[in-house]
């Protein structure tokens, strides 16, 4: 493979003409040019740095906030830009063969894959159910669309009775979930979702979480959307958020894409705020703290793929063994504290994820069936 032009990419980098497979490989380089050995000399890498920033300064200057259909587009090339960047640097010499990291076992992604229970106790395995209709109740079809959605809808003008049903996915699962008022919800692993099936007609749309999702409440202004978690209440009219409510992290996470929310603590309902776009509200027994964040690096899941923007190594991996359904063994626990930075996609092996880890230096993997040794 030819080595690519430093020089001429950055330059269709700060230009903007980039393709966005470009885009990420220059943006790999840049993740990695202080781990990895290279051929070109310090000064040049340096600039590299230099010239990266001060791009994305600028854009950062002009539009506020990344735009997400950038980030949405650069996660879907993540796959194939990873992969080119891995050839390249073997190809250009720039990694040492002896040191290949490898390892005796591996595990494989995660997948669609989802329980539905529904009020009469009837469980029906999504990922081996036929597409088509699974069930109807009361006028309301329950079907599965080729895409592997699971899809209420109503058979005619009339509503269906108010019954409760819960769609879960355990680890190494995902699946979405269109509601029987249109709304749109992504389950990310080991996480369940219970709603009533007269959610249409009720007075207030209310849903439970225990877990990770993602929403795209449909529009009604009437009829407030409702999403109960362990800790608080959030209550929409029709926007996009995230909401991680898993029990092992420090407090639910309410990140908002687009629109405004308002977060209500339970144990306290005078505690309460709304947020704009692109804000984060962490919801703890203390109360409600806010902060500006990355909205698209919060959904990396949702986009198949795993972003770790300067992040807590602890968090980035629990994450990975919800996704790969792994146990993660820490030499020394102080190791959860260290911060990594990069992405790669969600749909490689497990052992793909870790060497891309493992490229930084910091820390060193062994893989035992469904168990991850971490040590430094």
């Amino acid at each position: 493979m030819e080595q690519p032009d430093l020089q001429h990419l950055l330059d269709k980098y700060k230009n903007g003409t980039c393709t966005a497979e470009e885009s990420v490989l220059v943006e790999n380089w840049y993740l990695q040019w202080k781990v990895q050995p290279q051929a070109v000399s310090e000064e040049e890498l340096s600039n590299v740095k230099d010239e990266l920033w001060q791009a994305i300064a600028a854009e950062v200057k002009a539009r506020k906030t990344v735009p997400l259909w950038r980030r949405v587009g650069i996660a879907a090339a993540i796959f194939l830009a990873t992969l080119s960047a891995g050839i390249w640097f073997y190809q250009s010499n720039l990694v040492d063969n002896a040191k290949t990291i490898s390892y005796a076992s591996d595990v494989a992604p995660g997948s669609k894959g989802a329980t539905l229970t529904l009020a009469s106790g009837k469980k029906i395995r999504l990922d081996t159910a036929n597409v088509g209709v699974l069930d109807i109740q009361s006028g309301l079809k329950i079907s599965k669309s080729a895409e592997g959605k699971l899809i209420y809808q109503y058979a005619g003008n009339s509503d269906a009775a108010a019954e409760i049903h819960t769609l879960s996915t355990g680890k190494g699962e995902s699946y979405q979930l269109v509601l029987p008022d249109s709304s749109v919800v992504w389950l990310n692993a080991a996480t369940s979702l219970s709603f009533s099936t007269g959610i249409r007609s009720e007075s207030r749309r209310k849903v439970e979480l225990r877990g990770e999702g993602y929403f795209e409440v449909a529009k009604d202004r009437s009829r407030p959307f409702i999403v109960k978690s362990a800790d608080q209440e959030i209550e929409v009219l029709g926007t996009h958020f995230n909401v991680n409510s898993y029990q092992e992290e420090s407090g639910t996470k309410t990140t908002l894409m687009e629109g405004s929310v308002r977060v209500r603590q339970l144990a306290n309902t005078g505690n309460q705020l709304v947020l704009k776009p692109n804000q984060q509200a962490s919801m703890t027994p203390a109360g409600i703290s806010v902060k500006y964040v990355d909205a698209a690096d919060v959904i990396d899941w949702k986009n198949d793929g795993f972003i770790f923007n300067g992040g807590n190594f602890g968090v980035a991996m629990r994450k990975i063994a919800r996704w790969y359904d792994v146990q993660i063994i820490y030499e020394a626990e102080d190791l959860q504290n260290l911060e990594i930075g990069g992405f790669i996609s969600r749909n490689n092996q497990l052992s793909a994820v870790l060497r891309f880890i493992e490229s930084t230096g910091q820390v060193h993997f062994k893989i035992e069936g469904r168990r991850v040794f971490v040590t430094n």
